[in-house]
């Protein structure tokens, strides 16, 4: 069992940058491949970035890749999504998840979700 928290979503003009922190409490970090989805209002939940459980292996939606980088730090059991060029199609709730092990990219993969942080990206 593990419990995640989302923090450092706010309103940020397009081309600006945000860095988001997912807080893990419960069980060994390490144990666990992280990700980052977002859910836009009225879409279905969406991958934007997984990592591996030593940060080694990262993979990226195509709509991010090259403007986000997903990292993490299992000596504070924290995973981060660094948001650079940030598009009004980028706004979204923003949610952490985990899964034991080996990374997905798939939604339905994911059992522990945090409880999601607002992005707007004004125009």
């Amino acid at each position: 069992q593990v419990h995640l928290l989302e923090s450092g979503g706010g309103l940020v003009q397009a081309g600006g940058s945000l860095r988001l922190s997912c807080a893990a409490s419960g069980d060994t970090f390490n144990r666990y491949a992280m990700a980052w989805f977002r859910q836009a209002p009225g879409l279905e939940r969406e991958f934007v970035a997984v990592i591996s459980q030593n940060g080694g292996s990262t993979v990226y939606a195509a709509s991010v890749k090259g403007r986000f980088t997903i990292s993490r730090d299992n000596a504070k059991n924290t995973v981060y999504l660094q948001m650079n060029s940030l598009k009004p199609e980028d706004t979204a709730v923003y949610y952490c998840a985990a899964r034991p092990y080996a990374m997905n990219t798939a939604r339905t993969a994911y059992s522990y979700w945090g409880q999601g942080t607002q992005v707007t990206v004004s125009s």
